[in-house]
């Protein structure tokens, strides 16, 4: 087997997760981009179906014993809470400033501890409290320029991480039995399951161009996940963990380039507020992983 260097390796796990925030900053412009024309129900289920498409191999991998499972339960509820996150987060992509709308994917972790601590009832303590204050007040000072008319979104926002990290925590629950690999499968099969219900009175048919730009949030999110996956593979997530905010200044320079969009000096502020908060909640042991924050994407 080839060793590899640790420096190699932390290099190579920081340039895959800065691949990774590129691409989830790049499907974000796509789907600003289709919810022009294209309404937010279509743009989740495509989104879930050609995740699912891509992630099948998976079977034809470990055959179908690898959708056997003493908790469908639980696969189900870390689905239904992380689509509805996936639909706040589109929703806010498709309204507010793009960057600002990454800042709310990117908060979630803070609020993981006491999500944790409410339904595990793991141990939360003063750093915890502090990092998910810090990361509250972070959220509305880059959302504050949106405020104004729009306060609707705010509420769709924190909404929207707070069901994020509670789909963060039913993973940590379910890795206690069950393998990765089921547990991003059973996700996308039953997002798409689920989200093909309002397809029902919502879907319209899609133009080419349309097309193209939904089937490319699936492939860009599915890209994403997978790179982040092999950087947390090859690097402890205490040291190559705080590269993922850099989706935030791409989804920045996208929007600049594109629309012209430029966050206010408060913005900037909160935003380097909730990154402070969020490396106080990064595991104590740097051996240890986060939760993959782009299931719900």
């Amino acid at each position: 087997m080839h060793y590899q260097a640790p420096q190699q390796s932390l290099l190579r796990g920081l340039a895959l997760l800065t691949l990774s925030a590129l691409l989830f900053s790049a499907m974000g412009v796509l789907i600003r981009l289709a919810s022009h024309t294209v309404n937010n129900e279509t743009i989740v289920f495509m989104r879930s179906v050609v995740g699912s498409i891509l992630l099948l191999p998976l079977l034809a991998v470990h055959g179908t014993a690898l959708l056997k499972t003493s908790v469908p339960w639980k696969h189900a509820w870390r689905a239904v809470v992380g689509l509805a996150a996936m639909y706040g987060f589109f929703y806010a992509i498709a309204h507010i400033p793009l960057s600002s709308a990454m800042v709310f994917t990117y908060s979630s972790p803070v609020f993981i501890p006491l999500v944790a601590w409410l339904f595990l009832k793991e141990a939360i303590t003063a750093r915890m409290m502090i990092a998910a204050t810090l990361g509250m007040a972070g959220v509305l000072m880059v959302c504050k320029p949106e405020l104004a008319g729009n306060g609707w979104i705010l509420i769709v926002g924190i909404s929207s991480s707070l069901l994020a990290s509670m789909a963060f925590v039913t993973v940590r629950s379910l890795s206690t039995t069950e393998p990765t690999t089921r547990i991003v499968l059973y996700f996308s099969l039953f997002s798409a399951g689920i989200s093909a219900i309002p397809m029902l009175w919502a879907w319209h048919p899609l133009n080419a161009y349309e097309l193209l730009l939904v089937t490319g949030v699936g492939l860009l999110a599915t890209l994403s996940q997978l790179a982040m996956s092999k950087a947390y593979a090859l690097a402890p997530a205490g040291k190559i963990g705080p590269a993922a905010y850099l989706a935030i200044v791409f989804a920045g320079l996208w929007a600049w380039i594109l629309w012209g969009e430029v966050p206010d000096q408060l913005a900037v502020i909160g935003t380097v507020i909730i990154f402070t908060a969020t490396l106080l909640c990064l595991p104590q042991r740097q051996s240890q992983r986060p939760p993959e924050p782009l299931a719900e994407q």
